[in-house]
């Protein structure tokens, strides 16, 4: 386990090499202290790292960036011995909105995933039940898209 931020911030630089993105944050500025941009690809195994970490998974949702035709899944993480915040986003093609389940390594991302999947229409691949959680079962529609129309 990486005793200092800066630690953690050199293993993700190390396992995640450019185009992956690590920066130390001002948390009293940003609300977290390391934010980690990663490939699609690396999702699973940057949940797999936080979870050697000692980290938690707090939630994972979404973000539409409907004029760059993408989607942002946001995974946060938080450490309960050092109390650090960790953010890890990656980017997804908006017509094709798929990423790897993290609930293999989390389970509790489970229902974060699930809620995601509701209000963005991102279909984690490999989750064991993607199914509605908070919409009705026979909902086709995504209302935190940005395209979204009552």
């Amino acid at each position: 386990m990486s005793a200092t931020l800066e630690a953690l911030a050199q293993r993700c630089n190390a396992l995640f090499p450019p185009p992956a993105a690590v920066e130390i944050m001002d948390y009293a500025k940003r609300g977290f202290h390391l934010d980690l941009s990663v490939d699609a690809a690396q999702v699973v195994a940057t949940a797999r790292l936080m979870d050697e970490e000692g980290f938690a998974i707090d939630a994972v949702t979404g973000v539409d960036w409907i004029k760059e035709g993408q989607f942002e899944v946001v995974y946060d993480y938080y450490h309960p011995l050092y109390a650090w915040r960790v953010a890890v986003g990656t980017r997804i093609t908006r017509d094709n909105p798929q990423i790897a389940t993290i609930s293999t390594v989390f389970p509790g991302a489970n229902w974060h995933e699930r809620e995601t999947h509701d209000f963005f229409g991102i279909r984690f691949l490999g989750h064991p039940n993607l199914e509605p959680l908070l919409l009705p079962e026979d909902a086709d529609f995504h209302p935190l898209r940005k395209d979204f129309v009552a």
